[in-house]
């Protein structure tokens, strides 16, 4: 009697799958009935199945069991049932790289593969160029030919696939088969010219000539296969970018003539294309587009999905391109694809004008609660690039986003929401209360702890700032007496900045500090231990710089350093300035914002580019003594034009009263190797040339380096900013191209590079101050400056902010380089770190009238940073 199975039990998995309890051993056990005459195809194939399943899930055979295993079961190729055959040859690919001498059933495979059956040959090929190596791959080779112009299209499928996986052990071998390639790319079946054309790029991908011929040379007679057009499709746009996209290229024209296919399926893959490549302009996509829009109003979903989806990217960088298909979107908003009528809306809301919005947001709320969240994180990234577009929306954007927040959702959602709340709110100091006041409720319920501290240490940071940061500590303190140990422990950060900020408040913070101490994780009890030591002392210096800004410097090269000072003791008490910087925008501490558990994890963290350089000088024996590296310049300054027969780059090191230039330099020259290579510079300030690290040998195409130490000028400190004028010098050595072989003699030549400027941008680091009043304040007033200079030449405030913090190479503060719109006065904040280690802040008042006038006030912890800032305004 037959068991029924109802939908309960298909759902729990009752009879779902007759493999899951196999044993190995029984399993082998079993295929010793290959041996047995005569054959029965259906059990043996029952077993081979068997095999299968135990080897792809895993399961480990030894080379000694998959070998008998392997042995017994090539006698099944005595029966002729084509089930069992084809189970043979899957198991000969599977149990290939597993079981020993696997080639004795080669004779048996070239038999099924040059045979009359061909529904053997094609898989018969497969199998045979599995267990092939190198050295057998001549034998066969005859036979692959053949099959490869085969008429029967699944054997020269079967035999263009196998020579793509030969291409990686037997590359020589396999380019022999190109005529048979160029033949069958000729086929009139889609899946054998497909093959093909792949089989005849990957055999010319490396010469880039050729390959353009190719394409050309199909474009030109056409294809038949959409597979085919498809792949020709991505390789041209590949080679585009590797040609810098140049529009005016014929591989540029083969993708767009796609575009008037008969297939669906290449006009859509040459669109992508076209809006994938680097550096369109809103004109070169508009033929692309146009076929979208087509798409847009097609009977089939998948077209609709695809058209909406890759309009959704091109509205991310040219919103203005899409804009003519907005009243085909609106037509997909009531899509019954929630998919498609999700990206509908996102992308509107990218396109769409003001006067939009509120109908839009309407829309999406009407089905929001029907739709995964991978597309709810879409609509949200598109809420927060539309608050960038159009801020005096923010009220009904936020409003939508407090009403999403209360939903269901996973993390990803949820973060994204966070995200563009957090970032409205930096946006628009207007929406801020509103803003918090939703994020304290939100964290009541909250039950992803990354966002719970993440929250804590906004409030902290934008709470006190309010008009009644009051409100904000009963949520706050509400985390430590319900939550665990890492939400607590942001909790009792947020609650220490409250204190620091706010004298009112301080002694109720304290109380509530007090009842921290006893909390049962050691964190949050050193963090309530520190915090309340801190505030009992009432001092702003140290509230600054040990509660509201903290650390500036990088952790990983903190915890480097300590580890070298523990391994090497020292007399000297350990120097935090000899620890590098962390760069601006990751210096802001986010200690309360990450989850402790992640913090107690220790991982391997890659050396940064700073610290690499550092190592590298640090071996270079003219360089001892220099101290620690302060800072290398973000980017080489190139001395020479790239096609020039020498190519010189520098990169600027600065270190406490010296400064080391690196120059990467190539010789691009096959008829020669030079020798002995120095950069001379001649400085027109008061710097000193200490001496030359030449690079002993810059062969053909090989680059080499070489070092300048330069001294700081001492008399005159303030002139930072200077002109070096360059000479490369070396001894030319002539050598033949062919063999490389150098002369003996050699002549001294020179070589007249670009002027390298230092500016006074070589000499600061950025560093961020989360809270610029208490940098100030932390800093004080005792080497304070304060000058007034006329900008003749800027017309506007966006113009002047840009060229001070690029001329300073400080880091702006609390988002002072954002001008608001239509404002004459402005405040830019900038901070940063002086070489040796001085924290240097300025606060430069703007006011626009004709001209832009500017009244800088700067402070240090010394005079020299103060006069030096001024100095090189001036």
């Amino acid at each position: 009697m037959l068991k029924k199975f109802d939908k309960k039990d298909e759902e729990s998995g009752g009879g779902s799958n007759p493999f899951q309890h196999l044993e190995k051993s029984s399993v082998l056990q079993e295929a010793r009935v290959f041996n047995e005459t005569p054959i029965n195809p259906r059990k043996c194939a029952h077993i081979l199945t068997k095999i299968l399943y135990l080897i792809n899930q895993g399961e480990h055979l030894g080379t000694t069991e998959a070998t008998e295993a392997f042995f017994a079961m090539t006698k099944l190729f005595q029966s002729n049932d084509p089930t069992l055959r084809r189970m043979c040859y899957l198991t000969i690919k599977e149990m290939s790289c597993i079981a020993e001498d696997v080639i004795i059933v080669t004779s048996s495979l070239t038999k099924d593969m040059t045979g009359k059956e061909d529904n053997y040959r094609g898989p018969a090929v497969r199998a045979l160029c599995q267990i092939t190596d190198s050295t057998m791959l001549q034998a066969i080779e005859r036979y692959m030919k053949q099959a490869i112009v085969d008429k029967v299209p699944s054997v020269s499928s079967s035999a263009l696939v196998s020579s793509l996986h030969l291409l990686k052990c037997s590359f020589d071998v396999v380019k022999r088969w190109v005529n048979e390639a160029q033949e069958a790319a000729s086929s009139d079946n889609i899946m054998v010219q497909y093959h093909a054309l792949g089989l005849l790029y990957h055999v010319r991908k490396n010469d880039r000539l050729a390959v353009s011929k190719m394409i050309s040379k199909f474009t030109r007679h056409g294809l038949k296969s959409p597979f085919a057009y498809c792949m020709m499709i991505r390789v041209a746009s590949r080679q585009l970018e590797e040609e810098d996209g140049s529009r005016d290229s014929p591989l540029f024209d083969s993708i767009e003539s796609c575009l008037r296919n008969k297939h669906e399926m290449v006009v859509y893959e040459a669109a992508s294309a076209i809006v994938n490549l680097p550096g369109c302009s809103a004109k070169e996509l508009a033929p692309a587009v146009s076929v979208l829009q087509l798409f847009c109003s097609s009977p089939k979903a998948a077209l609709r999905y695809a058209a909406v989806r890759t309009l959704n990217k091109v509205a991310m960088k040219h919103p203005s391109a899409v804009t003519a298909c907005n009243l085909d979107l609106e037509n997909l908003v009531t899509d019954s694809n929630r998919s498609i009528a999700t990206l509908a809306i996102t992308t509107l809301l990218k396109t769409g004008s003001e006067g939009s919005i509120d109908r839009l947001m309407k829309q999406i709320s009407s089905f929001m609660s029907e739709i995964s969240d991978e597309f709810k994180v879409v609509v949200v990234q598109a809420i927060s690039a539309l608050c960038q577009k159009y801020p005096r929306k923010h009220a009904v954007l936020m409003n939508f986003l407090f009403s999403m927040l209360r939903e269901e959702g996973g993390f990803e959602y949820k973060r994204a929401i966070v995200d563009c709340i957090i970032s409205i709110i930096e946006e628009n100091s207007e929406s801020k209360e509103t803003g918090l006041s939703h994020l304290c409720e939100f964290i009541e319920d909250c039950e992803f702890t990354v966002l719970a501290t993440r929250i804590l240490h906004l409030l902290g940071q934008e709470g006190p700032k309010t008009n009644n940061p009051s409100k904000y500590i009963r949520f706050i303190y509400n985390r430590v007496v319900l939550e665990h140990e890492e939400v607590r422990a942001g909790a009792v950060s947020a609650l220490a900045k409250f204190g620091a900020q706010n004298e009112e408040m301080l002694p109720s913070i304290l109380v509530l500090l007090k009842r921290c101490v006893m909390d049962d994780d050691n964190e949050v009890r050193d963090r309530a231990t520190f915090y309340l030591n801190v505030l009992e002392q009432k001092q702003k210096a140290l509230n600054a710089g040990y509660i509201l800004n903290g650390l500036t410097v990088s952790i990983p090269g903190l915890e480097r350093a300590l580890q070298q000072y523990t391994l090497e003791p020292s007399e000297k008490p350990f120097d935090l300035k000899s620890v590098p910087l962390a760069t601006a925008p990751t210096a802001e501490p986010r200690a309360e914002s990450t989850p402790i558990t992640a913090a107690k994890q220790p991982e391997k963290v890659a050396a940064t580019r700073q610290e690499i350089f550092q190592e590298q000088l640090a071996a270079v024996p003219e360089f001892q003594g220099l101290g620690p590296l302060f800072k290398s310049s973000p980017e080489p300054v190139a001395l020479t034009e790239s096609e020039t027969e020498y190519v010189v780059r520098c990169t600027k090191h600065t270190f406490t009263e010296h400064m080391v230039f690196q120059f990467d330099c190539t010789n691009t020259l096959n008829d020669q190797t030079l020798e002995n290579v120095t950069v001379q510079m001649e400085p027109t300030e008061a710097c000193e040339v200490l001496c030359y690290v030449p690079a002993r040998s810059l062969p053909y195409n090989q680059p080499g380096t070489c070092y300048t130490l330069v001294a700081l000028p001492k008399e005159d400190p303030t002139a930072v900013a200077c002109t070096f004028s360059c000479m490369m010098k070396f001894t030319v050595k002539d050598c033949d191209p062919t063999t490389g072989e150098t002369d003996e003699e050699g002549y001294e030549d020179e070589y007249v590079l670009e002027d390298l400027e230092v500016t006074i941008a070589d000499h600061i680091q950025k560093v961020m101050k989360v809270n610029f009043e208490a940098a100030w304040d932390e800093v004080g007033d005792e080497f304070e400056k304060e000058e007034t200079f006329t900008l003749s030449t800027i017309k506007t405030l966006e113009e002047a902010v840009g060229n001070i913090v690029k001329f300073l190479g400080m880091h702006p503060c609390e988002r002072s380089d954002k001008v608001p719109d239509n404002k004459n006065t402005h405040t830019l904040l900038l901070a940063g770190v002086f070489r040796g280690g001085h924290d240097i802040l300025v606060r430069s008042r703007l006011l626009l009238l004709d001209t832009v006038t500017m009244q800088v006030t700067a402070r240090s912890s010394e005079e020299l940073p103060v006069d030096i800032v001024l100095a090189s305004v001036g």
